[in-house]
């Protein structure tokens, strides 16, 4: 019973993998193989690195992106296959006149393709078509109409696919391309063996090998797993056993994991069906084997990648940072080289704008202290043009008193020696002296003279009567005005008296009279007093 259950169980997993698509049988333009190393995508590195030290280049630049891209897209890293494709799409810019633009978004339309995602595929493969169009570029126009074929087939519409896939045949048979003309062959094949026409199926993958027999080429190896798909569906299985095991010997030759995997799972198939279950589990073992060996292998790829991407990532940001920093400080230095300048250009303004304003304050002390001398100078002058009028005027005013005093004692003395004439006895002459004493008498007692001694005095000695007026508690008479304004004028009592036409006795009393009434002290002259006012 353990027998039987264990054959059935082999049975089913055999129908189950008859009815399973082979992964990769299908093949399309441009397919790379699997590298179990990460030295590859050093090398790539390193020319793109190297491309980018010659910015005059670009073309160089995108092709490398493109390089990596390809590389990146095989091993399964959609994400960094974009991040390179979108750095060439950078370099070329606007430019889009260049074949490698064809190339650059077929690949970015494989990337939405082997992701499922038909819709941007299709765009990007008949944007691609219609590019071509445009540049008369009829390789690339083949290539997009073969990739727009194997996007519909992938979406089930078979018709549209061999359309675009038989226009695709013509233009690589036009070109001469076997390369093209086989693999699109082979894809009309596995259209039609889709379709469940195994017969067209058989012719195309026959016209297909005629390109590639004997090349010993993974394209061989896809043709030959066909073939014997074909054969195997059709129910011949010696012919199938025969193609797949020729297939087999190839992929040993190359070591091509996947091509290994797919040839033991199809003679796996091919015996359950002959009902040798014994060798379909042998194969089907041999099978998984590989598949986990590829697995293995390509999850090591794609960490030994990834590792290699992160590493270089990392270095290269911290190389990055390391100029950023020294752009910093460079950027650092020079701003306090800026500042330094610009400081010491603050310190020279001020400096000049300090000296020019000391210099300017000392010309205008200068000049201030020139007119201040010109003003000084003038009042100088004027000063002495007063003093030298005030002491003419003193000395007028003294000559004037000097001059009454000997008017007044002149015309005394005339009038006591006319006064001596008329007591004599001459009747004849009596009366005309007598008449010539009373006009000098007359003469001697008008004020006028004094009123013009006043006037004279005033412009001399303006506040001194106020001055004196205002010392003395008790009002002064006119007659001690005038003897304090004769002794302003430094005169002698005898010429006072002479003036006044008193007697120098009487000028003491007057003198007397006039220190009570003012504030003198006791060895102070009375001269010296009336002089200082």
């Amino acid at each position: 019973m353990k027998t039987s259950f264990g054959v059935f169980c082999i049975m089913v997993l055999v129908v189950v993998l008859i009815h399973t698509p082979v992964l990769g049988q299908k093949l399309q333009p441009d397919y790379i193989s699997i590298q179990t190393s990460d030295a590859t995508f050093l090398e790539l590195q390193k020319r793109l690195e190297a491309s980018k030290q010659h910015p005059d280049q670009p073309r160089e630049i995108v092709q490398n992106h493109i390089k990596l891209g390809e590389y990146h897209h095989m091993l399964g890293l959609y994400s960094e296959a974009m991040d390179q494709y979108n750095g060439a799409l950078e370099q070329m810019g606007t430019d889009l006149s260049d074949t490698l633009y064809i190339k650059l978004n077929n690949n970015i339309g494989r990337v939405y393709l082997s992701l499922n995602n038909f819709e941007l595929a299709e765009q990007h493969f008949t944007d691609t078509m219609n590019r071509s169009l445009e540049l008369n570029y009829s390789f690339g126009q083949a290539n997009s109409m073969s990739l727009l074929g194997a996007c519909y087939e992938k979406q089930g519409e078979y018709e549209k696919a061999l359309a675009y896939q038989k226009e695709s045949l013509l233009l690589f048979e036009h070109l001469g391309d076997k390369h093209g003309v086989a693999i699109t062959n082979e894809n009309i094949g596995s259209i039609y063996e889709d379709l469940g026409q195994f017969d067209l199926a058989y012719q195309y993958f026959n016209k297909s090998y005629g390109y590639v027999k004997d090349s010993e080429t993974i394209e061989e190896v896809n043709v030959l797993n066909n073939l014997g798909d074909s054969f195997r569906k059709t129910g011949d299985y010696d012919s199938a056993l025969t193609h797949t095991k020729k297939a087999l010997e190839i992929a040993q030759k190359l070591n091509d994991l996947h091509q290994l995997e797919g040839a033991h799972k199809d003679l796996s198939k091919t015996y359950a069906l002959m009902g040798n279950f014994e060798k379909a589990h042998a194969e089907l073992i041999q099978s998984e084997r590989f598949n986990s060996a590829m697995l293995t292998a390509q999850n090591t790829n794609q960490l030994n990648v990834l590792q290699t991407i992160y590493e270089t990532n990392k270095k290269e940001a911290e190389i990055q940072l390391l100029k950023e920093q020294n752009k910093v400080n460079a950027a650092n230095q020079n701003l306090l080289w800026v500042a330094l300048f610009a400081i010491a250009a603050i310190l020279t303004i001020l400096y000049n704008y300090l000296g020019r304003k000391r210099k300017a304050k000392i010309k205008i002390q200068e000049y201030k202290q020139r007119m201040l001398k010109a003003e000084l100078d003038k009042k100088a002058i004027e000063e002495k043009n007063l003093q030298n009028e005030v002491q003419l005027k003193t000395a007028s005013l003294s000559r004037y008193s000097l001059h009454l005093s000997q008017k007044n004692k002149i015309l005394l003395d005339l009038s006591n020696t006319l006064r001596n004439i008329a007591s004599r006895r001459n009747m004849d002459t009596s009366e005309k002296i007598k008449s010539l004493v009373k006009e000098i008498d007359f003469n001697l007692q008008q004020e006028h003279e004094w009123d013009e001694f006043m006037n004279f005095f005033k412009e001399i000695h303006p506040e001194f009567i106020k001055k004196l007026s205002t010392m003395s508690e008790d009002n002064l008479s006119p007659a001690e005005l005038r003897l304090g304004m004769l002794l302003r004028l430094n005169l002698t009592s005898k010429e006072i008296a002479s003036i006044l036409r008193v007697t120098p006795d009487s000028v003491r009393v007057a003198r007397h009279r006039l220190r009570k009434k003012l504030p003198i002290d006791q060895k102070e002259e009375l001269v010296n007093f009336m002089i200082e006012l």
